[in-house]
C-alpha cells in the first residue's frame, strides 16, 4: 500500500538528481502519482532527448502506482482552484492534491509555494 503521492515535480528532481533527489528515492516503491502529473514527468524526459520508451523503463522502473484522472478525480480538484489560484497551481498541481486528499496520504513536491497552502486534509511534504 501507498505511503505517500508524488508531485511531478518530485519525480523529475529525482531523474535530474536536483537536491531534494535522495528523499524523493526514500519513497519509491511505496508511492502513487496521478496519471496527470505522470504526463508531465513523462513530457519533461521527452524535453531533454529522452526517447518515449526509454522514459517509459525508467518510469517502471520506480513501481509507482498509477491513478486516473476521471470525472470525481477532475471535479476534486477543480474544486480546489479557489485555494490554489494566488499559489499559481495548475491543472497538475489541482490534481496531485486532490488525489493525496482523496487517498488520505502527504504529498511530496519541490514546490515551495504549497507549504503556504491551507487547506483541508492536505499534508504537504517539501523534499528541499
Amino acid at each position: 500500500m501507498a505511503a505517500i503521492v508524488l508531485d511531478a515535480s518530485a519525480l523529475i528532481a529525482l531523474f535530474r538528481d536536483e537536491p531534494g533527489a535522495d528523499v524523493v528515492a526514500d519513497h519509491i516503491g511505496d508511492a502513487l502519482i496521478s496519471a496527470v502529473n505522470l504526463q508531465e514527468v513523462v513530457k519533461a524526459l521527452l524535453r531533454r532527448g529522452i526517447a518515449l520508451d526509454i522514459a517509459r523503463e525508467m518510469i517502471a522502473g520506480l513501481h509507482l502506482e498509477v491513478r486516473s484522472h476521471d470525472a470525481q478525480s477532475a471535479f476534486a480538484a477543480a474544486a480546489l482552484w479557489p485555494e490554489t489560484e494566488k499559489f499559481g497551481s495548475g491543472l497538475g498541481d489541482r490534481s496531485c492534491m486532490a488525489l493525496a486528499i482523496d487517498e488520505g496520504l502527504p504529498v511530496l513536491t519541490m514546490d515551495k509555494a504549497w507549504a503556504e497552502l491551507t487547506i483541508t486534509g492536505l499534508e504537504v511534504r517539501l523534499a528541499r
